[in-house]
This record gives structure tokens, C-alpha cells and sequence, in this order.
């Protein structure tokens, strides 16, 4: 059985938990510092992933923006930036979006079976739609991305998608990043949407890092037995990291401990 990718899943929110607000533009929740981490989590992995309410709503280019991080990956025999994921039911994708047009990297498409043909005449060669079964789950997506050498996956949102992933209980670590501020608007998209999560006030999620980043914090935990506690999986040298408890504290939360390894990343070739 091929292993499946090791999920990392990066949320920013305000503090009373919103992804953005109403308005036309989008309200940015993070800062350039905490950009810039997110850029080096983004160079480590294999491809990113965000759903299509977010491509059609933010447009996002999901490429590796520094140059350095760019130039390692080209000397490791990568592409210059990750390969891009979308998940559709509706199949409504624009060949026109930032997605499809930017970057070198391969790019993925996810939808039901009955949505493929139309959406393969629709994008053409920007991208390889994936047809799976009746619905779109990410535990399949997930399988899928495994038999493509896929090690590593970044799941940057929106909503929907990352209730997805942390209700089937698919996540290994979670990076929360919380704004200084309130959105206050009941129609304004909320971080998670109601579901059955596996942490509940019986079985809490390990916060195993914080960070402050100039006016916006990060909260690392660790969602399962596969956790990688290596700084530089969060986007962070080892000499900035803080509040990281030992193996042992770990351990009493995760039945079987730390990994002694993850799956090594490969060069993809996306057909």
C-alpha cells in the first residue's frame, strides 16, 4: 500500500475565527513576515492544494515567490514551485484563473466522474483533470496524489476543504496563524464549517509550537502519529523556534510517538 502524503494544513484567522471578510477585496489576515514562512513551507512540499471557491474567489498564483527557495528547488531536480491541487464538484473553473496560468509546476484537477469530460474540454492542456467517484473526498484525492509521488502536501484552504481534511481526520500537523483583529460579519467565510472532529474536548489536539510573528501568532499541533517537530517543516530555522515541548510530552498524546521518517520527496511528472 503506497503511503499517503504527509498533510500539512495552514490556516490564518482573525481571532473570532474568519478566513476573510464580505467585502470585494480580500482581507489580508497574515503579515509579510508570516508570509515569508509560509513561502518556505510551500518550497518543502511536493504540491499544494487550495479548493476551487478559492480559485475562483482569490485568484492565487500558488507559486514560490523568493528566488533563493525557487533556485533550491530547481538544484533538487523539482520544479521552481509545487505542483498546484484544486478539488471541484461543480466543475465552474475558469482556464483564465492565476491557477492554470502561472508557474511551470504540473497542475491537478479533482472532480466527479460525471463532471470530467466537460471540464477536460474546458481547460485543455492547463491542466490533468482527475475524475474520481460520484463525489470528491479527500481521503481518495489523497490516494491518488500517493500513486503520482507526491510525499508532501499543503493544504492552504479555503473553508470547506480544510473541514474536509481535519473532519476525516487526514491532517499530520496544523499551522494556525491568528490576526490581532475581529470580523464580525455573519456572512463573512468562517475558518471551519460544522462537522464531527476527531479533537474534542475529550481528546484535545497537541499544541507542540507558538510563535510570535510580529502582530499575529502561530500555533503549530500535532494531528497525528506522523508529526514531523523539525522547525524547518513550520517554514522556521531551528534557532527561532519556541515553546516546543520534548518527544516524551509528545508522545503522551500520540500513541506511538514521533516518526523516525517521512517519504522523501520526488521530481513529479504530472501527465
Amino acid at each position: 500500500m503506497t503511503t499517503r502524503p504527509y498533510v500539512t494544513l495552514s490556516c490564518a484567522m482573525s481571532i473570532d475565527g474568519y478566513l476573510d471578510g464580505t467585502g470585494p477585496r480580500h482581507l489580508t489576515m497574515s503579515n509579510a513576515a508570516d508570509f515569508d514562512r509560509v513561502d518556505e513551507v510551500r518550497a518543502r512540499s511536493d504540491a499544494i492544494l487550495v479548493g476551487a471557491a478559492t480559485v475562483r474567489r482569490d485568484d492565487p498564483r500558488l507559486l514560490v515567490r523568493d528566488v533563493a527557495r525557487r533556485a533550491r528547488r530547481i538544484a533538487e531536480g523539482l520544479a521552481p514551485s509545487p505542483v498546484k491541487v484544486t478539488a471541484t464538484d461543480s466543475g465552474d473553473l475558469s482556464p483564465r484563473a492565476a491557477f492554470f496560468t502561472t508557474g511551470e509546476a504540473g497542475r491537478l484537477v479533482y472532480c466527479p466522474r460525471d463532471r470530467a469530460r466537460r471540464l477536460r474540454a474546458r481547460l485543455g492542456d492547463a491542466a490533468c483533470v482527475v475524475a474520481l467517484d460520484d463525489r470528491v473526498t479527500m481521503s481518495a484525492l489523497l490516494d491518488d496524489l500517493a500513486g503520482r509521488g507526491i510525499g508532501s502536501l499543503l493544504v492552504e484552504g479555503g473553508g470547506s476543504v480544510i473541514t474536509q481534511f481535519l473532519a476525516a481526520d487526514l491532517v499530520d500537523e496544523l499551522h494556525l496563524v491568528v490576526a490581532p483583529f475581529f470580523v464580525g460579519e455573519a456572512r463573512a467565510p468562517r475558518a471551519v464549517r460544522p462537522a464531527a472532529f476527531p479533537w474534542t474536548a475529550s481528546r484535545r489536539a497537541q499544541l507542540a509550537q507558538t510563535r510570535q510573528i510580529g502582530d499575529v501568532v502561530l500555533l503549530r499541533y500535532a494531528l497525528s502519529e506522523r508529526f514531523d517537530a523539525s522547525p524547518e517543516r513550520a517554514g522556521m530555522p531551528h534557532a527561532e523556534q519556541v515553546a516546543e515541548p520534548g518527544p516524551q510530552a509528545l508522545s503522551q498524546s500520540l500513541s506511538q510517538g514521533l516518526p523516525q521518517g517521512l517519504p522523501q520527496r520526488h521530481r513529479v511528472d504530472v501527465p
